[in-house]
Formats: structure tokens, C-alpha cells, sequence
């Protein structure tokens, strides 16, 4: 039996849909992680992670095909201490979790670009930091703790500072920051705060490497291990967020 052009071009149609259909994969839901340490995975290439170290107090993130947001945050710690938690994704390791197919630590010599995109969600009635945490170390470490921290503060809510001392100003990426050094006992850390919230940015990790070094923080034959961007919450914290996030090493 001969089929007539149209009839032959819907079956062609309903075909192809079919097949798109039956392709498709299924939308990720979203994972609800209230553990101490709990982590999963997104997009097949980052991790999250709750990372609630600092309070026995309940936390929880709710995390999407995207990012995360913190849907319950319990409790309060000292402002003149650390925070309560670091509730956070990233790329690379830490503490010996590894991040899905990362292509890190990888020795800075070796870097020629590390593009990476962070947005926020924030929210009031809360103490907190909106920070990114590049972290270097001599040797390709996996675990434990590393030498170096830089953190970059994209907002600041409340009466807190940065680990050390304020050593002036830079710029870094087209934008102004204030710059804090010092240790927190385990590593040293250099931190880059912004004098105005920023919702959202994209920029390469490595501007920020380059500071480090040049400051005698690190050498070029250090290694690159992780990139991670979240919250340092003090004082409740519900309903921060990030809401995209991506990292990658050239």
C-alpha cells in the first residue's frame, strides 16, 4: 500500500517526536541534605556539600539541578569567632571527596585560564559572608588541609571580618577590593572583600591566583585543588542561595 505524502510526512513527525521524547532525559529532583557532612552531586560535575562544622544546630540545604539553598539554618555562634557552617559547592577536592571527572589539583604553571560564574540569593535578619574559596597547597593534595586559602567576600551582613588584618587595597578583575591577610592556625588565607554586594559575577579564578603568588603566599609550582563559592553563616542564614554556579580549568 502506498502512503500519501502528507500522511507520510506526519508519521515522519510523530516519529522523530517519539524518539525525542523517549531520548529525553528525565529532570533531576531536587535532593534535600540535612546531615552533618552530607554532600551529592550536580550536573555530573560538582558537588555540594551541607558542611555544617561549626554548631550542633540544625542545617539544611535544598539542592537543585543548579545549585543550592539553604531552607533551614539554626542557631548562632559568636561573631567574633568563625562561622557556625559552609554550606557550599564546588569543584576539585576536599577532604578527600572528589568532585565527578575533575581534572584537579593541577599545578599552577600549568593553568592558563580558570573561567568561573557564581549568582546569589541573599536574604536579611542574618549575619554572614557570600564567599568563593580558591585553595592552593605545595603538593597535589586531596585531603586534609591546604597551605594557602583565598577567599573572595562577595557580600558582608553584620559585624564581621576576615581572618587577620587589613593590608589596603588591589584590583582584580576591573573591580576594587579590600585585602585582608593572615592565618586561621591551620593555613594562611587572603581574603578579597568587596565594598558593595555583588549578585552575581563571572571572572577568572586565576587573577586572583596571581595575587596570591605575588604576594609570596604561593610559587608557581604550587597546585590548584579546589574552587568552592556558598555561605559562612554566623547567625541564621535561611533562604541563602546559590542559584548557578560553574567552574572550569583550562
Amino acid at each position: 500500500m502506498r502512503v500519501r505524502p502528507r500522511l507520510r510526512w506526519t508519521l515522519a513527525v510523530l516519529g522523530t517526536l517519539a524518539a525525542l521524547l523517549t531520548a529525553a532525559p528525565a529532570a533531576q529532583a531536587d535532593v534535600q541534605i540535612c546531615d552533618q557532612y552530607g554532600t551529592t552531586t550536580i550536573q555530573g560535575r560538582y558537588t555540594v556539600q551541607n558542611n555544617r562544622w561549626g554548631t550542633g544546630a540544625t542545617q539544611c540545604v535544598n539542592v537543585t539541578g543548579s545549585g543550592f539553598q539553604l531552607t533551614q539554618a539554626d542557631g548562632g555562634v559568636p561573631t567574633d569567632g568563625p562561622p557556625k557552617s559552609y554550606p557550599s559547592i564546588y569543584v576539585g577536592c576536599h577532604y578527600a571527596n572528589c568532585s565527578p571527572g575533575t581534572n584537579l589539583p593541577r599545578q599552577l604553571s600549568s593553568i592558563g585560564s580558570a573561567p568561573s560564574s557564581i549568582s546569589y540569593t541573599y536574604v536579611g535578619g542574618a549575619t554572614y559572608n557570600a564567599s568563593y574559596d580558591i585553595w592552593l597547597d605545595p603538593t597535589p593534595r586531596t585531603n586534609g588541609v591546604n597551605q594557602t586559602e583565598i577567599m573572595i567576600w562577595f557580600n558582608r551582613v553584620g559585624p564581621i571580618q576576615p581572618i587577620g588584618s587589613p593590608t589596603g587595597t588591589t584590583t582584580v578583575g576591573g573591580r576594587s577590593w579590600e585585602v585582608w591577610t593572615g592565618s586561621n592556625g591551620a593555613n594562611r588565607v587572603i581574603s578579597f572583600v568587596a565594598p558593595s554586594a555583588i549578585g552575581s559575577w563571572s571572572f577568572d579564578v586565576m587573577d586572583f591566583v596571581d595575587v596570591a603568588v605575588s604576594r609570596g603566599m604561593a610559587t608557581n609550582s604550587w597546585y590548584l585543588t579546589s574552587v568552592q563559592a556558598g555561605f559562612e553563616p554566623w547567625q541564621g542564614g535561611t533562604g541563602l542561595g546559590v542559584t548557578s554556579f560553574s567552574a572550569s580549568v583550562n
